[in-house]
């Protein structure tokens, strides 16, 4: 069976098809499948998101297709960024924006704890809906560290950790990760 990403993002793609790799024929991006297709991401939590996303490219393709929405919540500042994360700071995807606002907004805050949400949907053109979630907790620093990872990962130490996810190696993030866990948590659905 075909699965198609609901995403062209390049490292939830690389993410995704590491661990789903044995459980689909062929899993491709959107942009590998030939769709041009943008879901208006008005949902109000990460799963709403999620699901909408894959079942938009479900009913597109004919195939079943598996969307993500994730982001990052800091304690301190209530639901902030949440469902906002990848356009925190106005623009669609600035992390070094994205972050220096979050880092500037937790600096008189004596909690920096945050964590990370990940919401799985994967959606069959019989209309079959399977889901997951999974979360990583740690802090936030003032300072990003790491060349690895994407989005908040240089400024985020999971709990236990010394190191932010940006210096983990891949095989360490998808390990602990809330991506992850929300894609081990949907193989235990598929089996």
């Amino acid at each position: 069976m075909k699965l198609i990403i609901a995403s062209n993002n390049k490292h939830k793609i690389y993410e995704i098809k590491k661990i789903l790799g044995g459980c689909f024929e062929e899993i491709v991006s959107l942009k590998e499948a030939g769709i041009d297709h943008e879901t208006v991401e008005d949902g109000t939590t990460f799963m709403e998101n999620a699901i909408k996303k894959a079942r938009e490219i479900s009913l597109l393709s004919g195939v079943a297709a598996l969307a993500d929405d994730s982001g990052i919540t800091a304690h301190a500042l209530g639901d902030e960024p949440g469902i906002f994360s990848a356009r925190y700071s106005g623009g669609h995807g600035d992390d070094e924006a994205n972050n220096a606002l979050l880092i500037e907004r937790l600096k008189d805050k004596d909690d920096k704890g945050a964590h990370y949400t990940c919401a799985m949907a994967l959606s069959y053109p019989d209309g079959r809906l399977v889901t997951a979630e999974g979360f990583m907790y740690g802090s936030i620093i003032e300072e990003g560290r790491g060349e690895r990872g994407f989005g908040y990962d240089p400024i985020f130490v999971p709990v236990g950790e010394s190191r932010t996810v940006a210096e983990m190696t891949d095989e360490e993030k998808n390990a602990i990760s809330h991506r992850g866990k929300a894609l081990e948590e949907l193989l235990l659905k598929l089996d």
